[in-house]
């Protein structure tokens, strides 16, 4: 046991596991490539009032979550809490929206973290997969979204999962709603910090998770009844669009997403395996996050899936991914001429794009066969002395037990046949 332990609330990523967490990263990714999306990484840290102006100085992320540091040249830093911001800032510096048409998009997979109280599935320390489609006000581009998350997630398998929609309104209509839900908050019995956000951005108390709080919202105002004409346009046609592609959803008029840059049309995807951290993604409209943090005019719209709860809703589902196989061909050596023979054999099987793997530390033929076994081989090639004399090998089929010699000129080609 080393003396070193991950930190509380971490996790480390070992084989076999680690390969589920890739391929939903890979299933997540591959709808994005195919419509256009770039990819794009940024640094795991960023200037604190990034995240202090785009996800709101009063979100629980920023007051409470975040880990800050101060360089030694003074400078306040933070380790991402979301890539939102992270993407947006990265696409500004490189001017991205002037380079051509519009929208921007891109996609992005990376680590991230918040100071949390760690449970399953809340981490202190997560992975996610996110989208950005920047500068382009179309609630095609919305739908659009919605619909290649929900494509990632049924290729997956994933089948019990719901989309929750909602519209939070824009700048013209919302600020009347904000008052009349500042009105219905200040009476209500509420602890000091939860009134403090009355003031600061009442629309997070309706986010609030504790059935104390919930049980006094029910009669609050609803936003869709102070949602403008071009809102309520908006928000249909995206409705109209997901309804025509197949994707079902559900209309929740309390959603409104734990970030303050979000306008217009948001949603989550939630799996009710998961007990209370059932949100598996989500994400929304974000018109104005441009201009919070510096930059021009640019609505935009984007997502980010967890990879950690879709790998909880997968087990949750008893969903068994399909992985590929790490090892196709293992190697085994007797005598050191073999080892010199057999090891160049498998640098030209890897050459020729056939997963390949050797029986390290001369090991007896014992030993190395329960190693081939444990490697999830399809086929083992062994050779002493007798099988080099003659110009052979023997390659075995760990699935039928069948094994013949093969001349070692000809050991790729019969493997590329016999793999596909």
């Amino acid at each position: 046991m080393s003396t070193f332990q991950a930190p509380k609330g971490t996790y480390d990523l070992t084989p076999p596991r680690s390969a589920k967490f890739l391929a939903v990263r890979e299933a997540i990714a591959a709808p994005l490539r195919d419509s256009g999306y770039g990819y794009i990484e940024t640094p795991g840290f960023e200037n604190v009032e990034l995240f202090a102006r785009g996800v709101g100085e009063s979100t629980d992320i920023v007051t409470k979550e975040m880990y800050t540091l101060t360089t030694k040249g003074g400078s306040r830093l933070a380790l991402r809490p979301e890539g939102t911001a992270s993407v947006l800032r990265a696409a500004l510096e490189a001017n991205l929206h002037k380079a051509g048409n519009l929208p921007v998009k891109l996609w992005y997979s990376g680590s991230y973290y918040r100071y949390e109280r760690p449970q399953a599935g809340r981490y202190r320390h997560f992975s996610q997969v996110g989208a950005e489609a920047i500068g382009t006000e179309d609630p095609v581009l919305d739908a659009e979204l919605i619909i290649l998350a929900d494509q990632a997630y049924r290729s997956l398998g994933l089948r019990q999962f719901r989309i929750l929609l909602n519209s939070l309104g824009d700048k013209e209509c919302r600020p009347v709603y904000r008052e009349a839900l500042q009105t219905f908050l200040r009476d209500l019995d509420l602890d000091e910090e939860t009134r403090r956000r009355i003031e600061i951005n009442p629309l997070r108390v309706l986010d609030d998770k504790r059935a104390d709080v919930q049980k006094q919202l029910t009669d609050a105002p609803k936003l869709r009844d102070y949602l403008c004409d071009a809102c309520k346009a908006y928000h249909e046609e995206v409705r109209a669009l997901l309804t025509a592609a197949g994707v079902a959803f559900e209309d929740d008029e309390k959603l409104v997403r734990g970030l303050d840059y979000y306008t217009r049309t948001t949603f989550e995807f939630v799996h009710d395996g998961l007990g209370s951290q059932s949100a598996v993604g989500g994400g929304g409209r974000y018109d104005g996050l441009s201009e919070m943090i510096g930059g021009p005019e640019l609505p935009s719209v984007g997502w980010a899936l967890g990879v950690d709860r879709t790998v909880l809703a997968l087990e949750a589902e008893g969903v068994e991914l399909d992985l590929p196989g790490i090892t196709s061909v293992y190697a085994v050596p007797l005598g050191e001429e073999a080892r010199r023979v057999l090891f160049g054999v498998v640098t030209e099987l890897r050459r020729a794009g056939i997963a390949a793997d050797f029986a390290f530390g001369g090991r007896g033929l014992k030993g190395a066969m329960k190693s081939a076994n444990r490697s999830g081989a399809r086929y083992t090639l062994v050779a002493g002395e007798r099988d080099l004399a003659e110009g052979v090998v023997q390659l075995k089929d760990m699935e039928s037990g069948e094994q013949g010699p093969v001349a070692l000129a000809e050991v790729a080609a019969e493997l590329t046949k016999r793999l596909g």
